[in-house]
């Protein structure tokens, strides 16, 4: 007869507060710093929006099987969008009435150029978080190689939803989809540092990007209605624009902070491996110093306002 291990708690209480000690989160602090977190994803964000929504309007006009407006069906049964938000998404994805959809080789060239710049500021996250050498304009073969891959990966994910869940949080298909954004995001750092980060230094970014990225679509169901309508309300159909560069705005810090946090984690796992791992009291005394630090700036705190209070009461009794 076979008995299951319990699990310990002390021993993933020790887990938890090793990884998340004060001198491990500072070094991913540092490192989201040095790529210019914030400014990376916003860029990221905006070049994605640039490249998107052109690709799914000339990809309507190319290929007679894609339309879209029904690319706007799906974002709105997606996220249950409703009155003036699901009016604005179709004002931006759907084609006026009576107007032609062919697409010139410029609007083509400019497709192009668009979907490039993006690809390559992701390429820069990898460059600069596993700090390489710029490849630039030399990588372009791989840049549109994970452009091909990238349209697969959205449209893999747009398949498993619509056949997994018809509800807007659709947990069940986010926890399919784990595997597939973890390969697809250790691919991706393959793919655009051309070769020259190993899987498995990629291993931890995919796994951590996967889990976050799962953790982040769960709450965009949630949330995206709401931005949507309170966005397409005040602003028509530029709202929808705004409400998606926002969404975009998160999905890429995720990104991003991923990087980050991946990079730290095989750097800190290099570390254990060498036997450099610090010890218990070591980490027990960066918490104790956090610990004592943040009860001293709450008692001053509380003392500042317990003597406004005072002098507010003496105030008011020699009134």
């Amino acid at each position: 007869m076979t008995t299951s291990k319990q699990v310990d708690p002390r021993r993933i209480r020790l887990t938890l507060t090793f990884w998340l000690r004060p001198a491990f989160v500072l070094r991913v602090l540092g490192r989201f710093q040095r790529v210019a977190g914030f400014d990376r994803a916003i860029a990221l964000a905006s070049s994605a929006l640039a490249a998107l929504l052109p690709l799914a309007i000339v990809g309507g006009a190319i290929l007679p099987h894609i339309d879209a407006a029904k690319a706007g069906d799906r974002i709105i049964a997606r996220y249950g969008l409703t009155g003036g938000g699901a009016q604005a998404v179709r004002d931006v994805l759907s084609p006026a009435s009576g107007t032609s959809t062919d697409v010139s080789l410029f609007g083509v060239f400019l497709l192009v150029v668009a979907t490039l710049s993006f690809s390559r500021g992701t390429q820069r996250l990898f460059e600069q978080t596993w700090e390489l050498k710029p490849l630039s304009v030399r990588n372009t073969l791989n840049d549109l190689i994970w452009i091909v891959g990238f349209v697969v990966y959205v449209g893999v994910s747009g398949w498993i939803h619509g056949l997994v869940d018809h509800g807007r949080v659709e947990v069940a298909a986010n926890l399919l989809l784990l595997p597939v954004s973890a390969a697809f995001l250790a691919w991706s750092g393959r793919v655009l540092s051309a070769g020259r980060i190993a899987w498995r230094g990629l291993l931890p970014f995919a796994v951590i990007g996967a889990a976050l990225f799962a953790l982040s679509f769960i709450g965009a169901g949630v949330y995206v209605p709401h931005l949507f309508s309170s966005y397409a309300s005040r602003y028509g159909a530029v709202g929808a624009v705004l409400a998606m560069l926002s969404a975009l705005f998160a999905i890429m810090l995720v990104l991003v902070g991923s990087a980050a946090i991946g990079r730290e984690v095989f750097d800190e796992l290099g570390r254990i491996g060498r036997g450099e791992r610090p010890p218990d009291d070591e980490v027990r005394r960066e918490w104790d110093a956090l610990i004592d630090e943040a009860r001293s700036r709450w008692e001053t705190l509380r003392g500042r306002f317990d003597r406004s209070r005072r002098d507010d009461q003496g105030a008011g009794d020699r009134r």
